[in-house]
């Protein structure tokens, strides 16, 4: 697990921590049903990051008996929790508050209070979102952002860029609504601006859902990885020919590997062992996120995958 994902959710979790008590205040003095939302979707994200910091700190934990290959995948099922928990309690509160005030609306007291409040919100997320697309952007290579989304096997980092995301385009949403509210003397604007941020909150939510559910379930290691290793064993003098290579993560840094190898049929037992414990130096290697790897010796198939 990289140091700076770490760094990333700890800043988010000041940073949410005290924005979120500054927009309850604010909502509770002003009345305004966007600045609630906010306040509870402040509050959803550091929840959120301390969950994220739990599933780090989980899938530390050493292999045993009950977990033989560990624990690595904690990170993998947190992290989905956090998306339920964006879009049940984030977006679905915000959606109900919205309605609610569209219902039986109420006026905004003091709405300078609310542009204070959110200037300063959109300061800090500001600076958790711009530290989160650093580390992310430095983390991601020479990959496209959505690539790396797609390919990313730490969920940790672009979730709580999500988070930021969706926080920073929450923040515009209220400002927005309060705006509109105070220059038209509609109360509709607030309360719609309340539903706009909780379908914000659930497109992220399904978004991340379906980022972390691969991982969840068991991804391959990336296409890079799988064909480094077949063709490393490919160039083993004894290897007549690579069957399949089947990768798992089960977690940010341990990739398991599966191997179907059918080797030559002059060599010798020995040969075949002195082959393996070769092969199986050289590919941890030149790929230290494989920590295990099973070769099985089979004839070769008619097809592989």
């Amino acid at each position: 697990m990289a140091s700076g994902s770490k760094k990333v959710i700890y800043a988010a979790l000041i940073g949410n921590s005290l924005i979120s008590i500054t927009k309850f205040a604010a909502a509770f003095v002003t009345g305004s049903s966007a600045m609630l939302s906010e306040g509870i979707h402040s509050m959803v994200d550091t929840g959120n990051q301390g969950l994220l910091l739990h599933g780090i700190a989980r899938s530390k934990k050493p292999a045993d008996e009950a977990f033989p290959f560990g624990h690595g995948k904690e990170i993998y099922f947190w992290s989905f929790i956090v998306a339920i928990l964006i879009f049940a309690l984030g977006g679905g509160i915000s959606i109900y508050e919205g309605i609610k005030h569209l219902q039986h609306p109420e006026p905004i007291a003091n709405p300078l209070i609310n542009y204070i409040v959110l200037g300063l919100a959109m300061v800090f997320e500001g600076a958790a979102w711009l530290f989160a697309f650093r580390e992310f952007s430095r983390a991601k290579g020479k990959w496209g952002y959505l690539e790396a989304v797609q390919r990313a096997k730490d969920p940790s980092i672009f979730v709580v860029l999500f988070e930021d995301t969706a926080a920073m385009l929450g923040l515009i949403v209220a400002f927005a609504g309060v705006a509109l509210t105070q220059i038209t003397g509609s109360y509709l604007f607030d309360g719609t601006a309340s539903i706009i941020i909780g379908l914000i909150l659930v497109g992220t939510a399904v978004w991340l859902a379906y980022e972390t559910k691969g991982l969840l379930i068991g991804e391959s290691a990336n296409k890079a990885v799988v064909q480094g290793i077949r063709k490393m064993a490919n160039d083993i003098d004894v290897v007549e020919y690579v069957n399949e290579v089947l990768t798992m993560h089960m977690g940010p840094d341990f990739v398991l590997v599966n191997m179907s190898v059918d080797f030559r049929d002059s060599v010798s037992a020995d040969e075949v062992e002195r082959a393996i414990g070769g092969m199986d130096g050289m590919i941890k290697q030149h790929f230290p996120q494989v920590k295990r790897i099973f070769i099985e010796a089979e004839k070769r198939f008619s097809s592989n995958s």
